[in-house]
């Protein structure tokens, strides 16, 4: 019997023909592969950080648009990666006045990122609206130049990440203290993109254990299944959740690593249910088997 790994499985509305998702368009060459995108920047305010990508101009959508054709010629699916900084910004990005902007250094609340001296402001109720409305732009620009999809990337202590967490939400109005109140952001926007684009073409990111940029609470369990199960009630054909496993401490060599998988192990997480991703191997190697 061939292993699960190389068995079709449907994700919303896509069939894939196998359980490997790749990272990027030029990797699209077995049909049937999702990939998603690199973190790609929501809007210039939302970044602040050097050359990475956007999907906010016209030149950004030109390019983006010959992307998914190019996935798409080979019989495969790609999803964009909807990304918003916060904190993690580089405050003098932001204020890039050569390139004809400056925008605020903000975050969920006033706590500086671990080891920066530079504080960021906290949002206000208008400009946390205002950044729901350009999410859903952004998704809109996704689907507009031919996406199969956006992933909320709500991990990695990025926005999202700041105003669900407790070490970085401090607030005390309706998006802050309670855990109802934290994931309330997370929970806007994702309503708000699943009314914009379907819930078929929107999935969401998640670090629960992740400890990067200055994120680590004591319990994560208690917000992390409360958001999960609210996702999961108000959009039960929600497209996928992208979870990211909890990190091993210790000094034993493991030959996962981070998250990445070898043959065998690859094989093992296939035949529980679960889909395998390659990132690495095929950033660095185009042609590498699976």
């Amino acid at each position: 019997m061939a292993p699960r790994l190389f068995e079709p499985v449907e994700i919303g509305t896509i069939a894939l023909q196998h359980r490997v998702r790749e990272y990027y368009a030029q990797r699209a060459t077995r049909p049937g592969t999702l990939l998603i995108t690199e973190s790609t920047l929501i809007a210039a305010r939302t970044g602040g950080l050097a050359n990475v990508p956007g999907i906010w101009g016209p030149a950004q959508i030109g390019a983006w648009r010959e992307v998914a054709a190019a996935v798409h010629t080979k019989g495969s699916f790609i999803f964009m990666q909807l990304w918003a900084l916060g904190r993690i910004a580089e405050p003098a990005q932001l204020a890039a006045v050569a390139r004809g902007w400056t925008f605020p250094y903000v975050s969920a609340s006033n706590v500086p990122l671990t080891g920066r001296s530079a504080c960021p402001r906290a949002l206000s109720v208008a400009e946390i609206e205002a950044y729901v409305a350009i999410y859903i732009q952004a998704a809109r620009n996704t689907i507009t130049v031919g996406f199969d999809g956006v992933e909320v990337h709500s991990a990695n202590g990025y926005l999202p990440n700041q105003f669900l967490q407790d070490i970085s939400n401090t607030r005390t109005d309706t998006y802050g203290g309670s855990i109802a109140n934290r994931a309330r952001f997370v929970l806007e926007v994702v309503d708000a993109i699943v009314a914009a684009v379907r819930p078929q073409r929107t999935a969401i990111r998640l670090s629960p254990w992740s400890t990067v940029h200055g994120m680590g609470m004591q319990d994560p369990l208690l917000p992390f299944s409360y958001l999960i199960s609210a996702l999961t009630t108000r959009h039960p054909t929600l497209t996928y959740l992208h979870l990211i496993e909890p990190l091993i401490s210790g000094d034993e060599l493991r030959t996962e690593g981070t998250s990445g998988f070898d043959r065998a192990s690859a094989l093992a997480a296939a035949d529980d249910g679960s889909l395998v991703v390659f990132g690495r191997l095929f950033i660095s190697n185009v042609s590498a088997r699976y």
